[in-house]
């Protein structure tokens, strides 16, 4: 974006010559050195000379000369040429002789209004259009014509610029073309020049244009404004303005645009405003007849100052950071302490606290004096968690100032820093005195206490912090044993760890068996029975063999403080004294506790008598009954049952596959009441008939897969079984077959492969007619089968 600024105020000057009278200048011109000036004149003189030489020329015309340019490079030897623009355009070159030759390059189309000379090709204006002159091949390559012919050319001129030297700019009336002179392929040429010029972009703009320029990919335009009044339907004269557009193909894109003020600009036409640039300052010059103004692309520091005016702090920082390299005037760190103060005054201190962070950076002091600014104002809180704790800190009396502050007024806020800084920041004494001071006088209060414990901890007062762990029961303390291996500092809290938490101290207790013995464990909870128990209790659930020497112990603790796990645990313990355990069982009439006890130690039917009288649960006995499998058992159920007609309709319903019901039956008196006796029956018939079915279907599958098998051993038994040379006797182990084939011999083929000669075989068995393989046989395989005998 263009910045415009006022360098001055100049009525065009007349140019004067000593020997002649005054006369008005209409153009001037530079080489791109500024070394050497063409002059041209309304009384029709040429002149041009050099600035810091003696050379020169001069010539005069009998019409008015508008325009004149000189040679880019008119300073070398070989590039001494100049043109001017009147009726006609002239080309002025000095030959090697010294003296200036004239050459007509265009003629008859009225006034030339623009001249503009870029490397080799000369671009001038006349009323029909724009032509481009190439004086390296002395061709015309081109003629662009003007599109509004309605509009004067004498009141509304071409604007002429070249971006580079094959680009021009082409800008009348409100059009603006872009040119490009390229090379033409040799195969194309012919009679026509060896360039050609592309159109690449044209557009109409909202304004008369008088002049142009280029600015990087950009073009800044001088616009000639006429505005419609509100109150007259007549037009006005505004200020011309300054723009800076983005082209396109066919429109282009405002990018910023500047209202000039220039004396007696409603009295000016679109012809009394030209634009001039020079491309190595990168200055626009805006000339009108009373007025000159210089416009020079606004930098990195003109944005920055311009953001600082409008107090856009943020945006000032952040456009300092992008730029820092190219920033002259201003330092990153002075706009950020800028906006610190900004924010400051606005009574923002968490921003601008947390501004410190990026702006003072490494500057330790700035750090401290910002640390003593927020301690004025009473914000020390704002700033203390954006205070540096890596690598670069700050004196440990700035810390321990910030964290008194918060002890004063905020314990929370105290116990968090505590956490979160690092403990080599401050001077841990004074911090842990200080907390100590303060629970003098509030002694219970949690936040303090978690914190002093934090504090010994990272001074390596382990049993201090644990102390205070187990006393507010904090979860952390199981952590911060295992961490620093605390274990030795516990064996004399194990019972304050299993009054926090039963279940983690166990667990822990019991994966550090090593560092923590079950004996001391043990010793410990003795006076803590309860405790004891749950410890024992996970103990047996992970090694039924680990703490066996304690299961007669196990036995009272199971009964009085979990009684639903002690039959498991009697069933599970080989190591568990089973007269001890029936004493306690029988002392507190644990029935099925005792039952298993009497079954263990061989007194079944005292086991059983529990069932049926104690438990009266007929169920329950059958069951007994079936687990033992001991008819004598049986027959103490029946006769216990026979006078108890729910115990029999219990016997009739179970015993069918264990009893004959029919025993059952038998002894049952005449007359008796026994409920549901039908439905009883009925399903002894159908258990019975259910087992006659299962007999019968077992009994077919069986012969169905002897059959089977059979045919299949038959199968293989008939095949043929191959005899080469590689075989040989199992008895003498010499080549199965003679080596001489034709003499007469006799092997022995059993089934299970074994081969033998007929004569090594020994003799039959017990079984006249009939052989069996010896290796097998003494394998005890069974009969190697039957025999395949080769003769010949």
């Amino acid at each position: 974006m263009a910045e415009v600024e006022e360098q001055g105020r100049k009525p065009s000057e007349e140019f004067t010559d000593e020997s002649e009278s005054s006369v008005k200048i209409n153009q001037i011109s530079l080489d791109e050195s500024g070394e050497h000036v063409g002059i041209c004149s309304e009384d029709g003189k040429v002149q041009v000379f050099g600035l810091y030489t003696r050379e020169g020329f001069h010539e005069n015309f009998d019409c008015p000369i508008k325009v004149v340019a000189v040679h880019p490079q008119f300073t070398r030897s070989n590039y001494k040429q100049f043109v001017t623009g009147g009726n006609k355009l002239l080309l002025y070159e000095r030959n090697w002789l010294n003296r200036w030759k004239t050459s007509v390059l265009h003629e008859g189309e009225g006034s030339i209004t623009n001249i503009q000379w870029r490397a080799n090709l000369i671009a001038w204006s006349n009323n029909v259009g724009v032509k481009i002159y190439d004086i390296g091949t002395k061709q015309r390559i081109t003629n662009v014509l003007r599109d509004n012919v309605s509009l004067r050319p004498d009141m509304y001129p071409c604007s002429l610029c070249w971006k580079d030297n094959a680009t021009l700019i082409v800008g009348w009336g409100k059009s603006i073309k872009i040119c490009v002179v390229k090379e033409r392929n040799p195969t194309e040429m012919r009679d026509l020049p060896s360039r050609y010029v592309e159109i690449v972009s044209a557009f109409e703009t909202e304004f008369f244009i008088s002049g142009l320029a280029p600015l990087a990919d950009q073009l800044v335009t001088l616009y000639f404004v006429k505005e419609n009044s509100e109150h007259m339907d007549e037009e006005f004269r505004a200020r011309p303005r300054l723009d800076i557009i983005q082209t396109l193909p066919e429109s282009c894109e405002e990018i910023s645009s500047d209202a000039l003020t220039v004396r007696n600009f409603q009295d000016n036409e679109c012809r009394d405003y030209r634009l001039e640039h020079s491309e190595g300052e990168s200055l626009f010059y805006i000339i009108s007849p009373k007025d000159i103004v210089v416009a020079k692309e606004r930098d990195q520091d003109d944005h920055i100052d311009w953001l600082l005016e409008k107090k856009k702090y943020e945006e000032a920082l952040m456009a300092a950071e992008i730029s820092f390299k190219n920033i002259k005037r201003h330092d990153v760190q002075k706009i950020g302490m800028a906006y610190i103060n900004h924010l400051v005054e606005k009574g923002d201190y968490d921003s601008a606290a947390r501004k410190c962070q990026k702006v003072l950076g490494k500057n330790m002091d700035l750090w401290e004096n910002e640390v003593y600014r927020f301690k004025t104002i009473g914000q020390l809180k704002a700033i203390s968690q954006y205070l540096p704790r890596g690598d670069l800190r700050l004196r440990p009396a700035i810390y321990e100032m910030i964290l008194h502050e918060f002890l004063k007024t905020d314990y929370e806020g105290f116990a968090t820093l505590i956490r979160e800084w690092p403990g080599e920041l401050y001077n841990n004494m004074a911090i842990v005195q200080a907390v100590s001071d303060h629970l003098k006088r509030d002694p219970t209060n949690r936040t303090l206490l978690t914190t002093l414990a934090e504090l010994y901890t990272y001074d390596q007062r382990y049993d201090k912090a644990l102390e205070i762990y187990l006393k507010l029961r904090h979860k952390d303390v199981y952590q911060l044993i295992h961490k620093h291996n605390l274990f030795a500092s516990i064996e004399d809290k194990i019972v304050l760890l299993m009054d926090f938490d039963k279940e983690k101290a166990v667990d822990m207790l019991l994966d550090n068996e090593d560092k923590i013995s079950t004996d001391r464990v043990v010793e410990e909870l003795a006076d803590r029975p309860e405790l004891l128990h749950v410890y024992l209790h996970k103990l047996f659930k992970r090694d039924h063999h680990k703490g066996q020497k304690y299961h007669e112990r196990q036995i009272g603790l199971y009964a009085e403080y979990d009684r639903p796990n002690l039959l498991p645990f009697l069933r599970d313990s080989t190591h568990c004294p089973l007269e001890k355990a029936l004493e306690v069982c029988q002392q507190r009439n644990f029935v099925e506790e005792t039952v298993f006890l009497l079954s263990r130690m061989g007194n079944c039917r005292r086991a059983l008598q529990m069932i049926m009288e104690e438990l009266e649960d007929v169920d329950k006995a059958i069951e007994f009954a079936k687990e033992q499998d001991d008819a004598e058992l049986w027959e103490d159920l029946i006769s216990y049952s026979i006078d108890k007609p729910p115990f029999i309709t219990g016997l009739l319903n179970n015993i069918g596959t264990h009893v004959d019901p029919i025993l059952l039956i038998h002894r049952i008196k005449e007359g008796m009441e026994i409920p549901n006796l039908r439905d009883s029956l009925v399903k002894i018939l159908q258990d019975y008939n259910l087992q006659i079915l299962l007999r019968e279907g077992c009994k077919k599958i069986l012969v169905a897969d002897s059959l089977s098998l059979l045919q299949k051993m038959h199968r293989t038994q008939m095949r043929g079984v191959r005899v080469d040379e590689e075989n040989i006797c199992e008895s003498c182990h010499a080549t199965i077959l003679p080596s001489d084939m034709a003499k007469p011999f006799n092997v022995v083929v059993f089934h299970c492969r074994h081969m033998f000669h007929k004569e090594c075989l020994p003799s039959s068995g017990t079984i006249p007619g009939v052989q069996f393989c010896n290796i097998c046989s003494a394998k005890r395989r069974g009969p190697g089968g039957g025999i395949l005998e080769m003769k010949k």
